[in-house]
Formats: C-alpha cells, sequence, structure tokens
C-alpha cells in the first residue's frame, strides 16, 4: 500500500491526558516531533521509566517542535537527547527562558543531583533550543520547502499552536496544525488564543473535550468563600498547582481578594505561601516578560484596587515564597500545629509528589484545613482519589492509611485549559472549516464529546 504524505504517528497524549508527543512525517527521511512529555497518573502504567524511553527511530527527525514547557509536554525531553537527538528545540522566546528551570527540575527530581551533571546537559539543551517569535514562518531543517509558524494559544507564558507548512506541488503549501493546550478565553493575565486560518489537518487538545468551566465572577466569589472560610477557621487553604501558569493565576487573583478582604480583617491576617523555588523562578521570568501579559497587566503589571492603589499582583506584602527545605518543613510544622490563616500553592499539581505532599499528609485528618483543586486531575493520581472520595474518605500515601477529615473543594474555573465552548469556539473562529480532524490529549469520554460536536461544525 502506498504511503500518504505528511502523516502523523502519536507516541503519547493520542489515548490520554499527558505524554503527549506527535511525529510529523512530510516524507520518508524528513520527521517533526512536536512535544516529547511526561506520563503521568494511569497512562504512565506499571512500569512509567520504561514507558518513557525513546525507542523509536530518530534518524529522521530533523527538529522537536514545543508548544510549550509544561511537563506533560516537554518531561521526556532528558530520554529523547539521551536516545541520541541532537536537533533544534524549536519554540517561542518565553518557553526558550522557561524551559531549562523545567528540565532542571525534572532532572533533579527523576535523574540525579550532581550539579556538574545537571549544568552539563542544561548547557546542551541551551544550545539546541532555537526561539522564533509568534507569527513568523521559520524554514525547518532539510532540504524539503517547508516551514513552521507558532500562534498565541493562551494557555501559560509563551504557550503556542503550532502551524507546518508543507509545499506538495499543489496551488498552496498542505498546512497541519497542532493546537498544543489551549487557554481559555478570560484568562486574567494572558491574552486568549487566537484561531488559525485554516487547516488540511487539525490535531486538537480535548482535556476539557465534555466540559464547561464556571464563569470568571463565579469562580473569583467561589474562590472568595474558601478564603474566608480559613480566615474564621484559622486554618490553611492547600492548592496543588503546577508551577508555572496557574500559580501565577491564583496569585493575581488572591491578590485582589485580600485586598477586597482587608477592610474587614487586621493586616496581613492571611499568609500567602508558595511553596517551590521553581514557581519563585518563574515569576521572576513572568515579571521579565511582561509585554506577553494580557493588557490589563501588561501596562507595569501593577493591577489597581481600591484597597491598594499600587499593588503587584505577583509581589505583595502578604506572600511569603519558600525556597529551601528547612523553611519548608518549618512552614508544614507552623501550619499544620497552629491556627494561623493561611493559603499554601505547591506542586505537584496532580498531588503525583513534590513538596505540596508533606503539606497534605500533616494537614489531611484535620478539619481546620482545606484542600482546593483548581486544575485536572488525571485519572489515576492521589488528586483524582481524594476529589472523588471527598472529605469523610480514606486514602493511602506512602503505604499508610489516612481518613480525609479537611474539606475538598473544586473550582473549575480556575483551569489553565479552554473548556469545550472555548476549543469549539477556537475551531469555529478558522475562517475554512478544517479537513481532517484528530481529537487527541484526553480521555475517551472528552475525546468523542468533543469529537461529536465539531464533527457538525
Amino acid at each position: 500500500m502506498e504511503k500518504v504524505f505528511p502523516s502523523i504517528i502519536h507516541h503519547g497524549g493520542a489515548e490520554g491526558v499527558t505524554g503527549s508527543c506527535h511525529r510529523y512525517m512530510a516524507n520518508d527521511t524528513h520527521h517533526l516531533l512536536v512535544d516529547c512529555g511526561l506520563f503521568q497518573g494511569e497512562d504512565a502504567g506499571p512500569s512509567p521509566l520504561e514507558q518513557h524511553q525513546v525507542t523509536f527511530d530518530l534518524s529522521a527527525v530533523k527538529a522537536l517542535i514545543v508548544t510549550h514547557v509544561h511537563i506533560d509536554h516537554i518531561g521526556r525531553l532528558p530520554y529523547l537527547i539521551s536516545a541520541g537527538f541532537d536537533g533544534p528545540i524549536i519554540c517561542t522566546p518565553a518557553s526558550a527562558k522557561l524551559l531549562p528551570l523545567i528540565i532542571e527540575d525534572a532532572l533533579r527530581l527523576g535523574f540525579t543531583r550532581d550539579r556538574r551533571l545537571i549544568e552539563r546537559f542544561l548547557s546542551r539543551v541551551n544550545d539546541q533550543l532555537v526561539p522564533v517569535e509568534f507569527d513568523s514562518w521559520m524554514p525547518l531543517p532539510g532540504t524539503l520547502d517547508w516551514k513552521v509558524r507558532f500562534q498565541r494559544a493562551g494557555h501559560i507564558l509563551g504557550s503556542a499552536f503550532v502551524e507546518i507548512d508543507l509545499e506538495t506541488g499543489s496551488e498552496r503549501p498542505h498546512r497541519t496544525v497542532f493546537s498544543g493546550d489551549l487557554g481559555t478565553l478570560d484568562s486574567a493575565l494572558l491574552p486568549g488564543p487566537t484561531s488559525p486560518e485554516r487547516a488540511d489537518i487539525l490535531v486538537i487538545e480535548s482535556t476539557y473535550g465534555d466540559r464547561v468551566h464556571e464563569d470568571p465572577s463565579t469562580r473569583r466569589e467561589r474562590l472568595k468563600e474558601v478564603v474566608a472560610h480559613a480566615l474564621e477557621n484559622r486554618g490553611t487553604v492547600l492548592i496543588p498547582a503546577f508551577s508555572i501558569g496557574r500559580t501565577q493565576e491564583l496569585l493575581y487573583e488572591i491578590e485582589q481578594i485580600i485586598s477586597d478582604l482587608a477592610t474587614g480583617v487586621e493586616d496581613g491576617a492571611v499568609d500567602v505561601v508558595v511553596d517551590s523555588p521553581l514557581a519563585a523562578k518563574f515569576n521572576e521570568v513572568y515579571r521579565e516578560l511582561l509585554p506577553l501579559w494580557d493588557a490589563e497587566v501588561g501596562t507595569g503589571g501593577v493591577k489597581l484596587t481600591s484597597a491598594a492603589p499600587a499593588r503587584h499582583p505577583l509581589s505583595f506584602s502578604e506572600l511569603t515564597t519558600i525556597d529551601s527545605h528547612q523553611q519548608h518543613e518549618q512552614a508544614v510544622r507552623v501550619l499544620a500545629s497552629t491556627h494561623r490563616p493561611a493559603i499554601v500553592i505547591a506542586a505537584s499539581g496532580m498531588l503525583a509528589g513534590g513538596r505540596v505532599m508533606n503539606y497534605l499528609k500533616a494537614m489531611i485528618e484535620d478539619s481546620i484545613h482545606d484542600l482546593l483543586f483548581v486544575g485536572y486531575q488525571a485519572p489515576g493520581t492521589l488528586g483524582a482519589e481524594i476529589q472523588r472520595k471527598g472529605q469523610g474518605g480514606q486514602v493511602r500515601i506512602d503505604d499508610q492509611s489516612y481518613n480525609i477529615k479537611m474539606g475538598v473543594y473544586t473550582i473549575g474555573g480556575f483551569s489553565a485549559h479552554a473548556d469545550q465552548k472555548d476549543l469549539v469556539a477556537w475551531v469555529r473562529g478558522m475562517k475554512e472549516p478544517p479537513g481532517d480532524v484528530r481529537v487527541v490529549h484526553g480521555v475517551q469520554k472528552a475525546r468523542e464529546a468533543l469529537a461529536k460536536i465539531l464533527s457538525q461544525v
């Protein structure tokens, strides 16, 4: 049977929500990888280390195209380079700044703490990075007439959907579009995603393909209620969140809420703790890259409020960033044993490890504390299990049984992912209906629900 080009093979993210890795094949000798992420939760299977090994042929792969720097999209980069990939890593300038931070963290947690080895690897990654501005076509390596362009996806800073044009002898180039992860249309910090003009092949995510988020005003009021509850109970609101994207969005909203509540409580009544060295570094980069933010905060990053007319949403008096492990252990001990109202944001976002676990184990059996989920919890993760069982349930953490006595809440509107309405609007915004549509990056129910609606577009 004759091969048809261009074609796509999915090496992850086709039937689950993590591990995104798609191989675009222009012909037998010219391939691209779009993302190369880690598997998490049920997607990781019984042998994650084995599953993450890159065993497919890399001889034709000319470049890695990165949509954004979340770990489920670039976490397999160490495995990819170890397997022999030495081509360009093409991404937006913001992603080029953030990617080494993510990879450094992944190396420390999953590979080695040897600083020399980490520095050597990061030096190699930096040599391979090729930043490309939004809306600019870049010729791709090889002998074909093909090129790539990034357009704003609005998911996290630097996130993009990818357009690949390939000359095939037709009147116009064949265009393939990979959505990456799309953001919501009402993000506080970033512009919403633009729609592509056209796509002969469209590969679209479906994380929330079967759901619609709460509207911004509702989610803000619910968050305000949780903060007020912490004040009343004098406990901690523990928020599992990834270090980039959602943490900054939450801080933006929390700053305003604290300002609103400040008239009714003593100054500094709620401590806001970001317990993540990685998140602290990201906050610094976010401030450096203010021009990429939404116009609402793009003119210097200052959100004016009546209570505090010159407060910065990522740097305010109640905010404490914890770096060292010693500080972390002290914060866990103090907040778990004293009645001191606090909001703690810590990774990982799906309770799959990280500093958030120490807070969770210290607080889960005390009803004065609350656990607030603001992001997607992949099936098979501890986050999904606690979300499903709720207060009164029981879970095992590190081979020990815990009764869930802390309150368990979910506010879906803070997700950095587009919901079904946003995804459909993004496709309907195209000047021409897409040709071949492939729905990926979602559980089966979400993929099927989105595919059904898109079939009618």
